[in-house]
Parts: structure tokens; sequence; C-alpha cells
């Protein structure tokens, strides 16, 4: 199916937003009049040119429905597409399970306002309750409609190591569904197949070993990959990110990358390290040297970012047009900032909200976001004779009350387990619950 660059698209803009001097168009750097362009990279299976900044489309803007629940805030949505088109994004990923299922729609209608040669779409087979054939293929058909298509550029096994092999067996092989997808692609449907990977480094070697042997020849890749996960994944839960793209790199596959902010917590570090950063860089955002750190990598194809509202986006367009890779300097100081990172008691948690709905109501991703954003604040009681002890403490128990409803809240959980099949950090959620509360009832009780 051929292909044509990326429309060039004038950086008009939206109306209302701040100036961003960026502009699409086929090469990187700076036009001849000095504007700052999109940086971009080559595909080397297919000489796609994908913006090196990818729109992830998991955390779409929300509003309240008529019925009380958040839906999709389309018109917000419409209005980031647009913008992002225009000044040089063109890869669009998303998937059947995110947002409750609502986010291939929202996607799909903002994106079909505008000539489908101008964007690349990539979505997923979440087929993570139900996969059977049948239910598989179902999916699958359905996300042509939502996305208003009739092929997808990039298409991935959504998730493949959770559970190890066995899922992996269940979800794709003994079902036919991999046979299914590669005569797909055949027939010009998909035009590139590959994974994205949560598991562990045995899964993640096997996968490559069909690659190897052409059981399944993998296009791309999508993994995670921060300066955190570079050398200080625990092993257990997820695999070095320096490993991960070793193994890729030497074998052509082209990465696409989640999680460069770790479910945001990159863009809000403590005070300590972002007081560093802002003596090196005073005019750069947090999240710019994240992003800088995964772009430096010439395997890297694309870096999605979750964008909410257009601020981030602006942010981010200031980072990749006109992009700037770290030095060896910058490189080293990213790990001693990364290393320094990991002496915080956070719970590794990105707000996927995989895990929900909970079937007991709690609000599991708000209970972790708001414990983990006292410690990078700084506003965490962690002892009496802490200075400032009873200030803090009387600010974590009113904010936890406003930010999580009392019957959404920690100590209801059950210890169930359900939402942990569904984490691709495999976080021990309810023992990770169990510790919240025992936190937060400790702090009632004076007994810290």
């Amino acid at each position: 199916m051929k292909r044509r660059d990326f429309l060039k698209i004038s950086g008009a803009g939206l109306a209302g937003a701040a100036a961003v001097s960026c502009i699409g168009g086929g090469k990187s750097g700076k036009d001849a009049d000095g504007q700052a362009q999109m940086e971009y990279r080559t595909n080397p299976v297919n000489g796609d040119k994908v913006s090196l900044l990818g729109f992830g489309c998991m955390r779409w803007p929300m509003i309240d429905g008529k019925d009380g629940k958040k839906v999709i805030d389309q018109q917000a949505v419409n209005e980031m597409v647009d913008y992002a088109l225009a000044h040089g994004v063109n890869y669009f990923d998303t998937s059947p399970a995110y947002l409750m299922g609502q986010s291939e729609k929202a996607a799909g209608d903002a994106l079909a306002r505008h000539p489908r040669e101008s964007y690349f779409i990539a979505t997923k087979l979440s087929n993570f309750r139900s996969f059977s054939k049948e239910e598989s293929i179902r999916m699958y058909l359905d996300s042509f409609k939502q996305m208003h298509t009739d092929y997808f550029d990039y298409y991935l096994l959504h998730g493949i190591g959770l559970g190890g092999m066995e899922a992996f067996r269940n979800r794709y092989i003994d079902n036919g569904i991999i046979d299914f997808l590669q005569e797909e692609k055949a027939a010009g449907r998909i035009r590139n197949l590959g994974f994205s990977f949560h598991g562990k480094k045995d899964c993640f070697d096997s996968f490559l070993a069909m690659h190897d042997s052409s059981e399944i020849k993998w296009d791309f890749c999508q993994i995670e990959m921060n300066y955190i996960d570079w050398k200080h994944a625990d092993g257990v839960r997820n695999v070095n990110a320096d490993y991960l793209y070793a193994e890729l790199e030497k074998r052509g596959i082209p990465m696409v990358i989640m999680e460069p902010l770790l479910g945001g917590r990159l863009a809000n570090v403590p005070s300590d390290i972002a007081r560093q950063m802002k003596t090196r860089e005073p005019d750069k955002s947090l999240a710019s040297w994240a992003f800088r750190f995964c772009g430096t990598y010439p395997g890297v194809l694309c870096i999605l970012s979750g964008m909410e509202s257009m601020d981030p986006l602006l942010d981010n367009l200031n980072t990749f047009c006109g992009f700037q890779p770290l030095n060896e300097e910058e490189l080293e100081f990213m790990e001693r900032m990364a290393a320094r990172m990991m002496e915080y008691p956070q719970v590794n948690c990105t707000g996927c909200q995989y895990c929900m709905p909970c079937p007991w109501g709690i609000d599991i991703p708000g209970i972790f976001r708001h414990y983990n954003s006292s410690i990078t604040e700084g506003s965490f009681a962690h002892t009496r004779e802490q200075k400032d002890y009873a200030k803090l403490k009387k600010a974590y128990l009113t904010t936890y009350d406003k930010a999580i409803p009392t019957v959404r809240q920690a100590d209801h959980c059950i210890g169930c387990g359900i939402c942990m099949s569904h984490c691709p950090q495999s976080i021990p959620i309810p023992t990770e619950l169990a510790r919240i509360n025992d936190y937060i009832e400790k702090l009632k009780q004076d007994t810290l």
C-alpha cells in the first residue's frame, strides 16, 4: 500500500492557544526561515517518516456526561488533534481497552476529519478478558469501524508478557489469531504487525526467538522506556529498558516508546531532583528531560505521550520541534537522577486504569496518585518527630478525603486480586492498598 510523506500543513494552529514555533514536513531541524520543525524518524522496515512525538490516546480530556459518568470531551479532542497535526505530529496510538472503551471512537472521529494519508493509526488487539477466536476477530473488526479506516498502519498484540507464555498462547496462538492477523497483513489491512510488551525477560526472549526463527516476524515493538527503567527496573515486574533496547536494535526492529514519563511521575519529580534539573535548564520543563532521554537513542521510532489538555501538547511540541538529544554528560546526570528517584517509596503506578473498574468501587489509581504526589511534593508525613508533622498529617488526611470519596478508599479493598491480572506493571495492588491504608490509620491514631 503506497504511502505519501506526511501532508505539509502550515503551523497556523488553534485559535486562542499559545503560539508554538513548529511546523510539519518531511525533514527535521529548521527550515530555510529558521523555523523549528518536528523531529521525524524513518522506519527502516518500510520508509515511513514518523514524528518522534506520538499522541498516546489513553488520557483524553474527560467531562461529566448526562448520566453523571465520565465521557471524553470530543470537542477538546478535535482541537488537540487538529493542533497536533498542524504542528507535525502524525502518529496516534489507541486501543479498544483505553478509557473504558471510549478512546478509539474519539480518536477515529477526530482523525477522520483529515486526509487519511496525513497520519498513522496504531491500535491493538486488547483481548485480555475474552480471547476466543470469534471474540478477538470481532474486536479487530470493530476497531476499523471506530477508527473510520480500512487499514491500520501499526497493529499491536496488546500487553504480551502479562500472564507469561501461557497467556500469550491462549490469546494468540492456540486460537489461531496470530495466523489470522498475518493473513490480514498479507491482504494489506495491517501494514506493520508488532506487540507491546509488559513482562519478564524470559518472555521477551521467547518473543524475539520467534522473530529469529521467522515463526513470527515482528515489524516493530512497543516497550516501556524512561530514565528510571533504563537500569532500575526490578527484574520481576518489568525488565531494564537498556536490555530491551539493545536486543531490538541489533535485530533492526523499530521501537515505539510508552511510559516515557512513568504515568506522569517524571513530569513532577521530588523537589531536590527538580531543583537540579531547573538549575541546568531553567526554561525547560521537567518532562522535556525524560523525552530527550528516550529520543537520544536512534533505534527509537516514536515516543508516545498521553496529553490531557493543550498545555502538555504545547510543552511537548517545544521539546520535539528542533529536537536536541542529550550528550554523554547529560546522560550521566540522568542516571544520577534515576538513582535518586529510587530512594522514594512510591507505588510504580502509571495511571493506565487497566485495573478499573474495581468490582468493589475502589479508586485504585486515584489512591496511588494521591500517595505518590504527597511524596513528590515533599508533603509526606513519615514520623512524629518530623518538623511540621501535625501540619503534614492534617494535609494528607484532608486532601485524601477530598480526592477519594469515602466509599472508594483503600480500606474497602477485600483483597480479591481481580485487578492484579490486568496490571501491566504487575503491582501487588491489594498489598499496596493495604500498606497505604495502614499508613492512613497510623496517621489517624498518631502511631507513626
